[in-house]
């Protein structure tokens, strides 16, 4: 479905990494072979973000055929000495995503910026100059890159894919305090989990985060105030729009 705010890019890079939690426990990481609905967040806000709005994943395309390769690592190790790791990462990947902002309701006080045609053009803009920040794909070593698409268009390596892939029980995302939908899960912390498949095509379809019934509490959160001193909305750009 396609929303008036609809956002669509491709992102891709030389190598991944959407580690599995369950992987981490002795140092080891290895990725899961789709990107998880945080990341893909994480990508679009790099590309632009406000806290007047929340962006919502809609889906993910898969281009590229889903390879891996383990590398060994020496990770920080802050007690001193040397460790040997091994990281399972994505490689060659390519992907179409599908996103579009919602307004946060949980920020009354940003109601002035709610300006949703100033935001949709300000984040196309930022999707053709590759973004605002740094895009990683998962982890800091995996650099993307972000440009414009069109969500379904181009051959995906799953185009002639018979029947579906099936990832099981993922990772899905965090939900933030100032972010939170649903009452139980205002003022706290809260990790999501879903149980992800990939149809022909590629296309991943996500849930909503408040969609998400498995999920997990980790502990109470205050939301950040935001105010005249730390807060700069769509105003940021009026000079770039007037042309100077």
């Amino acid at each position: 479905m396609k929303y008036r705010n609809t956002v669509e890019f491709q992102v891709s890079g030389d190598y991944a990494l959407f580690s599995d939690p369950v992987t981490r426990v002795g140092g080891e990481k290895c990725s899961y072979h789709i990107p998880t609905y945080e990341a893909l967040k994480g990508i679009l806000q790099s590309v632009y973000w406000k806290p007047t709005f929340v962006w919502i994943i809609d889906a993910v395309r898969v281009m590229n055929p889903i390879r891996t390769e383990t590398k060994g690592i020496r990770p920080i190790c802050y007690n001193g000495g040397n460790e040997l790791a091994y990281y399972t990462y994505l490689k060659n990947v390519c992907y179409q995503v599908r996103a579009h902002f919602e307004w946060n309701e949980n920020r009354p006080e940003l109601e002035q910026d709610r300006n949703e045609h100033k935001h949709h053009n300000i984040a196309r803009r930022m999707i053709a100059r590759g973004g605002r920040r740094d895009v990683f794909l998962g982890t800091r070593e995996c650099q993307g890159y972000v440009e414009p698409c069109v969500f379904g268009e181009g051959e995906s390596a799953y185009d002639d894919l018979d029947g579906e892939i099936a990832y099981g029980f993922l990772y899905h995302g965090i939900t933030y305090a100032d972010e939170a939908v649903l009452p139980e899960d205002k003022g706290k912390l809260t990790v999501r989990f879903w149980h992800a498949r990939m149809t022909r095509g590629g296309e991943v379809k996500f849930l909503r985060p408040e969609q998400c019934v498995e999920k997990r509490h980790i502990k109470e959160m205050e939301m950040k105030i935001f105010c005249q001193e730390n807060f700069c909305g769509a105003e940021e750009f009026s000079d770039e729009e007037a042309g100077l």
